[in-house]
């Protein structure tokens, strides 16, 4: 029963979902097919959609495309290999967290836009910079959820552990990390819709080479291509719809015991 109803459930989010994309639609093509907007402001959805679907057929856009995917797979890569275990030793040790706790607060509130114009000047505006970004705000979700996960480890657990001589390393490996990466999992899905972000941002702002960002700031700058702006909005919001789902049933595969995705198939 406790199954059913949450697939009843889920049928219902995804009902509702796809019922508010047909309006959003329904609503932008009614505007912009009653001329209560220019066209050259807001083209009919329709254009849009069809546009968008062009796209896919053009080689030139999907290597920008993938030069996007990239830099994005790569600044996330990054920030998963230094935030897990800054976060494990972080929440392990409770002298090097005290040590590096106002390093880590002084950072964390940086907006990562706001240094774009500081690493394009260092690093130039080629991949590189795009990766440096990526990394820099993708490690925080997955860094603070590390060290939650570990607050929130059974103490009887780990107690138990080391009552059978256990050291602090099986303790880790054996009950802290398999309890925590569900945590982990949740930070790396939040941190992959801030890597798309900053990657379309960065590349929206360096206005030039290849990727996603690029073909949306070059259309912006055409004659009558708000069409192709919004087309190209509409494949970054694809891509984040897909990554994001992607993730959501990883979680649910890998971790079916945890309360949001138990009975949930």
């Amino acid at each position: 029963m406790r199954k059913r109803g949450k697939r009843r459930a889920r049928r219902q989010d995804l009902l509702l979902g796809a019922l508010g994309v047909l309006l959003a639609f329904g609503v932008c093509e009614a505007v912009g097919r009653a001329g209560l907007v220019r066209r050259s402001y807001l083209p009919p959805a329709s254009e849009v959609l069809a546009r968008a679907v062009e796209l896919a057929g053009d080689p030139v856009f999907l290597d920008g495309v993938g030069a996007t995917v990239r830099a994005w797979a790569l600044g996330l890569g990054l920030a998963c290999a230094i935030a897990v275990p800054l976060g494990l030793l972080l929440g392990s040790v409770p002298v090097v967290d005290e040590a590096v706790r106002a390093i880590v607060e002084f950072l964390r509130p940086l907006p990562s836009v706001a240094l774009i114009p500081l690493v394009s000047l260092l690093l130039g505006s080629g991949t590189e910079t795009k990766v440096a970004l990526i990394t820099y705000a993708s490690v925080w979700p997955i860094l603070f959820n590390t060290v939650y996960g570990l607050g929130e480890t059974d103490p009887l657990a780990k107690d138990t552990l080391r009552a059978f001589g256990f050291g602090r390393l099986s303790v880790l490996l054996r009950v802290e990390l398999p309890a925590t990466a569900p945590f982990m999992a949740a930070g790396l899905r939040i941190s992959a819709a801030i890597a798309l972000v900053l990657a379309v941002a960065t590349e929206i702002l360096a206005g030039f080479g290849e990727g996603l960002g690029i073909f949306i700031a070059q259309s912006g700058l055409s004659t009558d291509g708000t069409r192709d702006v919004l087309a190209g909005v509409v494949w970054a919001g694809a891509l984040g719809l897909v990554i994001n789902s992607v993730l959501v049933w990883g979680e649910r595969r890998l971790f079916p015991w945890t309360p949001e995705h138990r009975g949930v198939r």
